[in-house]
């Protein structure tokens, strides 16, 4: 394996570890370590440590999709492996 296939496997890797922690952190965190805390606010007439229980979590995943997709194309085009 060439330098650069290995360059462009540990940064994915890395992107893919920091993203899969930010939902790791939002679905557990905030559904259940904090719900305590995040059920004094209230959003859409529900407890907001429900919500993120809930809907939050799926939310927060779709997104983080999308940021890696993003990210993707970018390192992609920086290492010339790109489709178009």
């Amino acid at each position: 394996m060439s330098k650069s296939s290995t360059t462009y496997w540990n940064t994915n890797l890395k992107y893919l570890g920091v993203l899969l922690l930010i939902w790791f952190s939002v679905s557990f965190g905030c559904g259940i370590l904090f719900a305590e805390t995040l059920n004094k606010f209230q959003i859409g007439g529900f407890p907001l440590g429900f919500w993120f229980a809930h809907q939050g979590a799926i939310y927060s995943f779709v997104l983080l999709i999308f940021v890696y997709v993003y990210l993707m194309n970018k390192l992609d085009k920086k290492f010339d492996v790109d489709e178009i």
